[in-house]
């Protein structure tokens, strides 16, 4: 055999091994429907595994709004590094997409590009919700209120290991209230 051979073969071992592993990632769920008013709101972030504009918030605040044509307004306020830092302020477009009984959306930073936003636990009183991706690069986990329970917590990371997640990556997001209401 050649060095071509034993490369090929390696490469095939190496490619059949990444497929095996991806195979075995359980699927990212979606709960099986949203109230999209009841959903609507604030939500404070309690964790995350942050996208690299967040990866310092504090007081970090996801609002939904329901526009008349279905789409809906999102504003994500934080403070970067510090509780007194000047408020940040992103205002993407949540996008439903069809039949999925109204838990993924794309959300739009930047025309036309539509990043996936899975809403993957959904608690019955619509007070606290994970948010994740297929591509397990970024998750949420946010609440009605500031903070929440130790236990909450932990089943909250425990659903996102189960789902595949490095859970090394979850940052606790500083929360310090009240604030002003700042919008």
């Amino acid at each position: 055999m050649n060095w071509r051979h034993h490369r090929a073969t390696a490469l095939s071992a190496l490619f059949g091994a990444f497929c095996s592993a991806c195979a075995q990632l359980p699927q990212i769920p979606a709960v099986e429907r949203v109230d999209l008013p009841r959903f609507m709101g604030d939500w404070y972030v309690i964790a995350h595994i942050p996208t690299f504009l967040e990866r310092d918030a504090c007081n970090a605040v996801e609002s939904y709004r329901l526009l008349p044509d279905g789409s809906i307004q999102t504003t994500f306020r934080y403070r970067n590094g510090a509780f007194d830092a000047p408020l940040k302020v992103m205002r993407p477009l949540g996008f439903v997409q069809p039949d999925s009984g109204n838990a993924v959306w794309g959300m739009q930073f930047v025309w036309p590009i539509e990043a996936e936003y899975r809403i993957a636990y959904l608690d019955s009183g619509y007070q606290q919700t994970i948010i994740a991706r297929s591509a397990r690069d970024y998750a949420w986990i946010m609440a009605r209120t500031p903070t929440i329970s130790e236990t909450d917590y932990s089943a909250a990371v425990a659903k996102l290991r189960d789902w595949g997640y490095a859970v090394e990556k979850l940052r606790r997001v500083p929360q310090q209230w009240p604030e002003s209401t700042e919008r």
